[in-house]
């Protein structure tokens, strides 16, 4: 891999290269890649610029808003409306979609985001981050409404995160394999560190939030069961168990050294099909993960061939080393 190529610099590369990437769509994920350094800004400045704590409000999910939710998806509202990239975008954040404003001319894609995964975890300095999705806008539609958003992940033509950590690092992809860029604050862009990232098909991680086993489908139990039993149990291997309770953070790791993550669902709610956001969440990250090696179901089908009924469409999420997800999505549909 040649060393210092910024994002800018790859994006053209890839557009001249296989043309996977046209004009428009580059200059779109530059301009959320914009967005997510000022993001990263206002994350790193924590308490010292005023943005740590909620907010006062709910969003549409019913969910406390924290300051830096509302900063985050207000960035990247003025960072993308203006550019002409863009028909509409739809926010976790905002009760239906939001058109790009007479003023500016219109493009022909669709922006969904997730502006800050993890928020809970904003508050005591762990890893968050912002999670976005591009659509392309149905041929011979006038205008845009909040159907031309209800595709299957599998229309997706970019999808991506960026993980506000120790490092600020933006995963992206085409379609085309999975790269990470790394952002250098002393040059003031995304640096490409790695191409090609892979998940082993096989591991000995899993991610869940434990405190829920009580409310678990028999599926999911079973497969934490097998896991904790270790080396004596039917697996014949010790298992770790990790959960940041931060989708993006969980997904990096999975990205960087395998592991299965799952957020299932469970007998607190049982009239939703889960609690991850279908378009926000569970669409991109399952790319990304497939387009790394990695697998992604609901428990019992392709995450990505999943058509949305509505906006904020809730789903099961199980992803990440292709033979867990496998041997999770088998003990399902055998229940």
């Amino acid at each position: 891999m040649k060393k210092n190529i910024t994002l800018s610099r790859y994006l053209v590369e890839q557009q001249r290269v296989d043309g996977l990437i046209p004009a428009q769509l580059r200059l779109l994920i530059e301009v959320v890649a914009r967005a997510c350094k000022r993001i990263s800004h206002s994350v790193n400045k924590g308490a010292l610029g005023d943005v740590l704590g909620t907010a006062g409000s709910e969003n549409v999910q019913g969910e406390v808003q924290k300051k830096l939710d509302i900063i985050a998806n207000e960035v990247l509202i003025e960072a993308n409306e203006w550019g002409g990239h863009l028909a509409a975008m739809a926010s976790e954040e905002m009760d239906s979609i939001y058109l790009v404003p007479n003023r500016y001319p219109q493009g022909e894609y669709l922006l969904m985001f997730d502006p800050l995964d993890g928020s809970s975890n904003i508050d005591v300095n762990v890893s968050i981050g912002t999670i976005f999705s591009v659509l392309k806008k149905p041929e011979g539609h006038p205008g845009v409404t909040e159907d031309d958003f209800l595709q299957a992940g599998a229309q997706q033509v970019a999808a991506g995160y960026c993980v506000y950590g120790p490092q600020t690092t933006l995963v992206l992809t085409f379609g085309d394999g999975v790269a990470m860029f790394t952002l250098d604050r002393e040059q003031g862009s995304f640096v490409l560190t790695q191409e090609n990232v892979r998940i082993p098909e096989d591991t000995k991680e899993f991610a869940i939030n434990m405190s829920n086993m009580r409310h678990w489908d028999a599926p999911v139990k079973r497969y934490v069961d097998e896991c904790l039993a270790g080396v004596e149990g039917p697996r014949n291997k010790d298992f770790n168990m990790r959960w940041i309770a931060s989708m993006v953070a969980d997904v990096h790791r999975i990205l960087t050294r395998g592991g299965v993550f799952m957020y299932p669902w469970d007998k607190r709610e049982p009239n939703k099909p889960g609690k991850l956001r279908l378009m926000y969440e569970a669409n991109p990250m399952s790319w990304l993960v497939e387009q790394a090696g990695g697998a992604a179901t609901n428990g019992r089908e392709r995450i990505l061939d999943i058509q949305p009924t509505k906006l904020h469409e809730r789903v099961s999420v199980v992803l990440g080393s292709k033979n867990e997800v496998e041997r999770i999505t088998r003990y399902h549909l055998e229940a």
